[in-house]
Parts: structure tokens; sequence; C-alpha cells
């Protein structure tokens, strides 16, 4: 298709199709990568002022991923990926548990590390201990000052006679039922002989209700992805967040065909052959081929079309993100290869038109920043509350870390250049109101395409049924807000 050879997203219209049902009957799931699926096509970057842990788990709760970025400690990545894991669970197999001598202080740093309290007693302050007891919130709540946080938990705890417990050969659904009817807020799962092997919460059973559609893996844990770079120092950071629970690898750099990240793929796969990996950024399907022959499970697509990005007009690289995405996915998709589009998602039509050019999934950065989950503390100037928000190529980024340095192979230069910019982006609000509002939105589009998932999407564009058509500058015009005084724009 011609129409792709040199376009960004606002140069195209794609024609109207046939309606004969519903928008809440467009099914939006769709993969992440080779193994991983999720309900939303929806997913955020990892940039340090869009995606930790708050960011990671919204999207995960409401059917997308987040990928936590790089640009701090391994340490901190780490128990950011903790974080996320450790929030919703079905059957909890490695709690968090103390022994009788353990104190409330103990507790107390469980709560401020992690946000909850009720902790298992076991005799040996593991699991596979005997159960002794528990401690919750309702049993230190009241315990303040230095002499209370010294006290054992022998003193404080709901002992074991006093527990509803069930045995290890229940189900999911009858240990749910259970704790429903107990009116407790956790379910130790005991053996034969009285030791703990797993652990319910009230809390997951409230989470499952509210977001029947949440991103899990085979543990009923939030999925949480992660980036890293390509250096050697990225081989420990690799290790240390596949033990922390992370579910999918991002290799984060601005031009991903390069030897350093091929070496990364092989040593990835060759090390943890079921680790899923998306790799990048390509804007080329000869970029494509080398880093698919290296064992990519994804590909990342964009390279210069974010909002705070400079590369193409710095380093005179790059490609209009719609050709990008049409001519990488029409490459991929003969591997099997999912696509993520990467920059320049401004609005729930970009995220259509990457989704109908072949993109599997949107990875967005500006559409999720100055948002309550994204990292950053809100201000206000001239009576506008703002959060700021800069590419991981800008100035600031690259002075906080060097994993922001290495993504723009900048490490080892003395003097950096910049390929991103600092800014500030208006309050939106939180997540969990954006998120309904994309995927409702994405749903009524496909709806006026006249297709009912985004594997019909795909089938229709490949099969050359969907329709595209240029749009000159005077329709792009025509096809906004026009001929008004003044107006509001709310979205939702």
């Amino acid at each position: 298709l011609r129409l792709f050879e040199k376009h960004v997203k606002c140069d195209f219209l794609i024609l109207p199709g046939y309606i004969d049902f519903p928008a809440e009957d467009v099914d939006l799931t769709a993969p992440l990568t080779k193994s991983l699926t999720l309900s939303a096509p929806l997913v955020s970057s990892p940039m340090d002022t869009v995606t930790e842990s708050d960011m990671a788990i919204v999207m995960a709760l409401t059917g997308g991923c987040g990928f936590i970025h790089n640009n701090c400690s391994v340490e901190f990545q780490a128990n950011e990926v903790r974080k996320v894991k450790k929030f919703e669970q079905g059957f909890i197999t490695d709690p968090i548990c103390f022994s009788p001598n353990h104190t409330v202080h103990d507790v107390l740093e469980v709560k401020a590390k992690y946000g909850f309290t009720g902790v298992p007693i076991t005799d040996t302050g593991k699991i596979c201990g005997k159960l002794l007891g528990i401690v919750t919130s309702r049993d230190i709540d009241f315990l303040r000052g230095s002499e209370h946080r010294r006290k054992p938990l022998s003193e404080v705890m709901t002992p074991r006679e006093d527990l509803t417990v069930a045995h290890c050969n229940i189900t999911l659904n009858e240990a749910n039922s259970l704790l429903q009817q107990s009116k407790k807020g956790k379910l130790p799962i005991v053996n034969e002989n009285d030791e703990l092997v797993s652990l319910i919460a009230r809390t997951d059973l409230k989470k499952n209700r509210d977001f029947p559609f949440a991103s899990k893996d085979q543990q009923k844990q939030l999925l949480c992805g992660v980036a890293i770079g390509t250096r050697e120092e990225d081989f420990h950071r690799l290790e240390t967040l596949l033990q922390a629970g992370a579910d999918v690898v991002v290799i984060d750099s601005s031009q991903g065909n390069s030897s350093y990240q091929m070496e990364m793929i092989r040593h990835i796969k060759g090390r943890y052959p079921n680790a899923q990996v998306v790799a990048g950024n390509v804007v080329t399907a000869s970029q494509a081929k080398n880093l698919i022959e290296a064992g990519a499970d994804a590909l990342r697509v964009g390279m210069g079309s974010g909002s705070i990005c400079i590369t193409q007009e710095v380093m005179a690289c790059g490609r209009p993100q719609a050709t990008a995405v049409y001519r990488v996915a029409e490459y991929a998709q003969q591997f099997g290869i999912p696509i993520i589009a990467d920059g320049g998602i401004r609005s729930t039509g970009h995220i259509i038109k990457a989704l109908a050019l072949g993109a599997s999934t949107v990875m967005m950065g500006s559409m999720l920043a100055g948002t309550t989950e994204a990292p950053g503390e809100y201000f206000f100037q001239e009576g506008v509350r703002l959060k700021r928000y800069r590419g991981m190529g800008s100035l600031d980024a690259m002075g906080v870390n060097k994993s922001a340095q290495q993504r723009y192979f900048s490490d080892q230069d003395k003097l950096k250049v910049a390929q991103g910019v600092s800014g500030n982006i208006v309050d939106k609000g939180s997540v969990q109101r954006i998120m309904p509002y994309l995927m409702s939105g994405i749903q009524h589009g496909l709806q006026d395409i006249g297709c009912k998932s985004v594997v019909a999407l795909h089938q229709s564009m490949r099969s050359e049924h969907l329709r595209f058509e240029k749009r000159t500058p005077a329709a792009q015009a025509e096809g906004g807000v026009h001929g008004l005084h003044s107006y509001e724009k709310r979205l939702f």
C-alpha cells in the first residue's frame, strides 16, 4: 500500500464499514508477546515520569500492562516489581511470615514497604512452619510509641485457635466462599500437620470483583513489565528483576538494531528460555529481521515520534510513525511476532489507527503522564496544577542514572547530546478514569469500522478489505473543531 510511504497518523482516515453489533461486544483482547495476552491493547511506557508501581498496578488491573523504568537502582526497580506482584493474588504461596519473637516494629515495616499488615505467625518464621497465629491491623492499630514497637508478636497476635483455616486440598472458589462466610480478612491454608502452605486475602476477592479483566499470570498475580539496558551490568539487573517476579522484559534502546541488543536477547533466551523479551526500538523491516532472528518475542516500534522526543530533529534519523508501524508489522506478522506501537499517541483515534496498521498493542507516555499514578509531585504554575514530564533522552533524565544515557548510547560521551526535552503537563486525574474511556473509545471506533475484535481488524487490513484514505491539511482542519468563538473539549 503506497499510502504508508511517509505518513503519520493524522495524514489518513479509515473508511467506515458495516455495523451489525453493539460496541460493547467488541473484543479488545490482543497479544503483548508471543506468550502473553492482554484484555486491553494498552501499555505504559518505561519512562521515569510515567511508570513505577502505582502506574503498573492500575494498568494491569484495567487489562493492560505497565513497564517499570530502569532509570534507577536495581534495588528500587525490583522493589517496585514486588509491589505490583504482591498487590493481587489468588493463593499466596510465598507470604511474608514472622515468628512469635518478631516485634510490632517488624510488622509496621512491612506495612510501610508493601502496604499491608496481615502477617501469619509460624514457629520458624517462614512458610511451611507450624501455624501459631496471625497479626492484622486490628491487632496493632492502637499500639503506638517505642515501647509498643518492641512488643513481641506472641503478645499481640490472634492465636491459632481463634482463626478460620482451610486444608490444602481446597479449591480457590471454595476458599473464597469460606473467606466470605467467615468475614475474616485472611484465610490461612494448612496441611495435615497444621503447617502453613499458603494464604488468601479478602482484599484480593474485592479486587477480583471490581476488576474482572485484570491482566494476571498463572499464579493470579498482576502482570508486570520491566525495562533493562544492554550493558554488562544489566545482566545482574535482569536476574534480580526476574527473581522479583517480572513477567516481560523490554530492552530499552532508542535504536534497537545493535550488536549489544542482539547479544542481550541471546543471553536472556539462553539462560531464561521462558522469559518474554520485547526488543526495539525499530522502524524498518531490516531492523526487525535481526531482532526476530536473535529471539525477540515482540517488537517495539517508533523512533522520534514521541511528544518529548527530538531524535529526528537532532539525529536526522527515524521514520514517520504510521509508516514504521505498517512496514514492521507487515514483516513481523510472517513470524507471529506482535508489534507495540510506541510514540505519537494523543487520542483514541491514534490508538485505533495504530491497531489498524498492524500493531497489537499501543505504548503510551504523554497520554498517561500527569496522572495521579505517574511518578512525581504536583505543583502549581500560574494557577494550573502540573507534573513534570520528560523524555528519557533529555539532559535531566540522563543526569539521574546511567540507564538513560545507555539508552541513547551516550554513557561514554564527555558531552551529552540531548534527544529529548523536559516539560510540564497538566493534571489529568487518575488512570482508573482514563483507561475505561480509552477502551470504550477503541470499541466504538472498531464498531464504526465494522470489526468485532482486534484480531478481525488485523485480518481485514491484511486482506485489504479495510480501506484507508489520505487527507489533505484542509481536510484535517475540517475534521477538527472549527468555526467557534470558544469551546470546552470534555472527552469524558
